[in-house]
């Protein structure tokens, strides 16, 4: 009996855990600086905007994939197509917010190829 409880206890701080340390999705950025008309320290701010963004998705990314491994521990003997699915879901999840940060990487980067040809 104390060995179910003590499982039991276990189970419950783990879901409760789960549930405090949520992964928050990162707030993508608002606006990037216009290459053709924006200034060098315009530049230097929007760059180090991607940096902290691509760093938090990447926190983000990580956050998600300990939240999946512990949910995958959890489904413990459930059917291989119930695995199956949990994974396929958690791979578009995990791939949107990649391409997402590719997409905001690549807009600074089509920005600051601009601002350098305008500076030449």
């Amino acid at each position: 009996m104390k060995r179910l409880t003590t499982t039991a206890v276990s189970v419950a701080m783990l879901l409760f855990a789960q549930s405090v340390f949520a992964c928050d999705y990162p707030d993508s950025i608002e606006s990037q600086p216009d290459g053709t008309t924006a200034t060098r320290d315009e530049m230097v701010a929007g760059k180090k905007a991607v940096q902290a963004y691509v760093a938090n998705m990447e926190s983000y990314l990580s956050c998600i994939e300990a939240q999946e491994a512990q949910a995958m521990i959890g489904l413990g003997t459930a059917d291989e197509e119930t695995k199956r699915q949990r994974q396929a879901l958690f791979d578009k999840k995990y791939n949107a917010a990649v391409e997402e940060m590719n997409i905001v990487a690549e807009e600074f980067n089509v920005q600051l190829r601009a601002y350098n040809a305008r500076n030449k």
